[in-house]
């Protein structure tokens, strides 16, 4: 074969090579698919006996490809342990000494702009025969490029799926709330939620049983995001089916926490107020589950407490170890202030917290005020001592006023 066939015959080859790969890449082929054929097309085409290679992951290189080699090598390197200097051309590996890179007598790093994406090591299979580099990193480029358009676009997928599916959970969750809270006397409501991503995990409720008979509640689910609303959903569907056919708290109390905990054998945790008064009783009774004590406030006697009895948080035993039912008799002319930790544990700027005690100083100022002037003035409080510092968690504030 003269010089010139020997030439021509190589190029055909070459163009033979890169035709199969954007072929395979065009018709929108698979990795492993796009990785065989590229295997397939080196060792067949090109002047190639061994080949490994190695494609960019979240925390390292990750072994993609490997043919031909008889040493043992890494599954996997750490960024911190490649390092290739551009200037020098050289590439600096550290890894076991059980593994060994010397059979391979080439490397192409495959870069986009400062970022290496890959590398790729090479033997050749006829040591007289040149091989062509420059072609073969161009092809290394087209595969590796086009390897990793293909998980960003995965990555587009699965994030286009996971916003419809917060979106359907952030609808159900609002479902789930009260439509509408009572505004005018003996019973006057308000809610200021603000959840700290697109669904939370505080949950509220007010269910008027009877003319006379008033539920009310607000919890906190450990954790954030999608799992902590979907366990809060089906608490609060546990709740609602309780409530409709009992008004015994302890009970209710005691099955939700069996319920929680056979879902979750212990691993998550609920926080939790449940309230119920009795207007031809004048009777309030509670139950706190671990939750931050709401304010009972008397305007016409100018006095505050806090409603702290009750039991543990919700889900950690399968049995509550204990259980105190709080009462309160002869009420009338009073609100109810429930709020979730993520109002008092809101921070400023310099992560200093507005804490239990400046609410308790607040609320202790304005005992006389209707829930809808109490929102609107603390909220405006709020917002001036964080000054505009990241919210980090779901902030809910319940104010109940009964006249």
């Amino acid at each position: 074969m003269t010089l010139q066939t020997e030439k021509y015959h190589k190029k055909e080859l070459e163009l033979k090579a890169l035709l199969e790969i954007t072929q395979a890449i065009n018709e929108n082929k698979p990795a492993h698919v796009l990785l065989d054929i590229f295997k397939f097309t080196c060792l067949v085409h090109l002047n190639i006996k061994s080949i490994l290679l190695y494609i960019q992951g979240p925390d390292g290189y990750e072994r993609k490809l490997s043919h031909g080699l008889k040493g043992t090598v890494p599954e996997f390197i750490p960024h911190q342990s490649v390092a290739y200097d551009k200037d020098a051309g050289t590439l600096h590996l550290e890894v076991d000494q059980r593994y060994a890179f010397t059979e391979l007598e080439n490397y192409l790093p495959v870069f986009h702009k400062d970022n290496m994406l890959a590398v790729l090591f090479l033997r050749k299979k006829d040591p007289l025969l040149e091989l062509d580099l420059d072609f073969t990193q161009a092809l290394s480029n087209i595969l590796v490029v086009a390897l990793e358009n293909k998980r960003f676009a995965k990555k587009q997928l699965e994030q286009e799926r996971l916003n419809r599916e917060v979106e359907i959970a952030s609808n159900v969750q609002r479902m789930l709330f009260p439509a509408q809270l009572p505004k005018a006397a003996p019973l006057h409501a308000k809610v200021t939620y603000v959840p700290h991503s697109t669904v939370g995990g505080d949950y509220y409720d007010l269910v008027r049983k009877s003319k006379d008979e008033v539920f009310f509640c607000i919890a906190d689910v450990s954790g954030k995001g999608m799992p902590a609303a979907l366990l809060m959903s089906n608490f609060q569907a546990a709740l609602r089916t309780l409530l409709r056919s009992s008004s015994d708290l302890k009970m209710i109390v005691e099955q939700l926490n069996y319920t929680l905990f056979e879902n979750t054998k212990g691993e998550r945790f609920i926080t939790f107020f449940l309230g119920y008064y009795n207007y031809k009783d004048r009777k309030l009774t509670y139950v706190n589950a671990g939750h931050n004590p709401p304010v009972l406030c008397w305007g016409n006697e100018n006095r505050s407490e806090l409603l702290g009895a009750g039991t543990t948080i919700l889900g950690a035993f399968e049995e509550l170890p204990f259980m105190e039912l709080g009462t309160r008799e002869h009420l009338k002319g009073f609100t109810i202030h429930l709020y979730t930790d993520g109002l008092t544990e809101s921070m400023d700027p310099s992560e200093e917290e507005y804490g239990d005690h400046r609410f308790m100083q607040f609320v202790k100022k304005r005992l006389h005020l209707n829930p809808d002037e109490f929102h609107a003035l603390f909220f405006e409080e709020l917002k001036v001592f964080s000054q505009g510092a990241p919210q980090r968690d779901d902030v809910t504030l319940l104010s109940i006023q009964f006249s």
